[in-house]
């Protein structure tokens, strides 16, 4: 592009610069034979220097035009050719990599230019005046003409460069404030996504299981009121602490969302043995195997065993064949952590193929200790197997795994 994207008050603002400074020159030049020639010198260099920072191409072009100019009239330098070192600096701080060339090669080329015209006017005016300089002065002539006009075009579009450098450093430093600051966002919203997945999880584990008991104790003592009523009152009974026990394990779970300071529900190992014989009172036959020891596990982990075979029991009652045992076996070793639960598949195909929402909080569960689960028919039976670390590899699920239980649920 031959014109940058610049403001108008910075247009503005060259351009007054530029006119201020062609008319001090104007001012303060020396009267010659080439009088015009002269001024149309300097309104050219001012022009220049005008659109310098406008398009800095253009502008060294029409510098070089002018002096030229300059040069084919013989006229002699005066100080408007500084105005070329301005010229010299936005062709490096703003130019394009083509234009900085440019820059670079008119310093040197036009430092050779400028000893061999001032070499050549200094032998016309020997020969105006009848005499000639030594080899040694010519060439001292010629070198210092050549080293005072590089100092004056190099320097600038060196500083030119800085000046590019340093905005480019800033632009750069900026960019990566804006990527932390969006990476920070991001991981907030891991952060919340994750906090709001395993409080649904936690909530589903809860009220599914209680609400299963419930409804189970309930048409138990429906049945039995007539028959027995002490059976009716027993029902009734573990129907009352069930949901006292729901009740305020939710109470807890929403105080996490009040406060920071809330603590989650969190059953351990030993619960287990309660868990299973509250299944057994609502008529699931479940049998458990155990081998190893988990008193050393970490919480975490033994909140996440628990809800898992919470979850499947609660499934193979739901969804299992009536009647038919549950077989469930722990391994604990020092390392990892296995569970399997095995129940009879429904004839009415009631086992689906693992996609529900309790199975998708089990595979969660698993995937944030670090480890893995599989859950599907095999033959006439549904098996779930989870094998996970004894203490997790990391507090916190990955941000494609959040993504794909958001797609799992919202498939729901």
């Amino acid at each position: 592009m031959v014109f940058r994207p610049v403001l108008r008050s910075q247009v503005l603002f060259d351009v007054i610069v530029a006119v201020l400074l062609g008319v001090v020159l104007l001012l303060l030049r020396t009267g010659g034979g080439n009088g015009p020639l002269s001024i149309i010198v300097v309104a050219g260099l001012t022009a220049s220097l005008a659109l310098r920072r406008l398009s800095p191409g253009l502008a060294l072009g029409i510098a070089w035009l002018f002096a030229v100019l300059q040069m084919a009239t013989w006229q002699t330098p005066d100080p408007a050719n500084v105005l070329i070192a301005g010229v010299m600096f936005t062709t490096s701080a703003y130019g394009s990599a083509r234009v900085r060339l440019a820059g670079l090669l008119s310093a040197v080329g036009g430092a050779l230019v400028a000893a061999g015209y001032i070499g050549l006017q200094d032998v016309q005016q020997q020969h105006d005046a009848g005499f000639t300089r030594t080899p040694m002065e010519f060439a001292q002539l010629v070198l210092g003409t050549f080293a005072g006009v590089l100092l004056v075009l190099l320097l600038p579009w060196l500083a030119g460069l800085v000046r590019r450098t340093r905005r480019l450093a800033s632009v750069s430093r900026e960019a990566q404030l804006l990527a932390e600051r969006d990476a920070a966002r991001a991981d907030r919203a891991v952060a919340v996504e994750q906090e709001r997945v395993r409080i649904a999880r936690d909530m589903h584990d809860i009220v599914a299981h209680s609400l299963a008991v419930v409804i189970a104790q309930a048409d138990g003592a429906r049945y039995a009121l007539k028959a027995d009523p002490a059976i009716a009152d027993q029902a009734l009974t573990t129907i009352s602490g069930t949901a006292r026990r729901a009740l305020g394990d939710v109470r807890e779970l929403l105080g996490t969302l009040r406060h920071e300071q809330g603590t989650a529900p969190t059953p351990d190992i030993d619960d287990i043995e309660h868990l299973v014989t509250e299944m057994r009172d609502i008529g699931l036959d479940v049998d458990v195997e155990r081998e190893g020891d988990p008193s050393n596990l970490p919480t975490t982990t033994q909140l996440a065993v628990y809800r898992i075979v919470q979850e499947s029991l609660t499934n193979a009652y739901k969804h299992g064949q009536r009647g038919a045992p549950v077989r469930a076996r722990l391994t604990y070793r020092p390392d990892t952590v296995e569970i399997q639960v095995i129940n009879e598949r429904a004839d009415d195909g009631r086992a689906g193929p693992g996609t529900g929402h309790g199975l998708v909080g089990m595979r969660e569960r698993a995937t944030m200790t670090g480890g893995t689960m599989t859950a599907g028919p095999r033959g006439d039976d549904f098996v779930v197997a989870v094998r996970m670390p004894s203490v997790p590899a990391s507090g916190q699920m990955p941000r494609d795994r959040i993504t794909s239980i958001q797609q799992e649920r919202t498939a729901r």
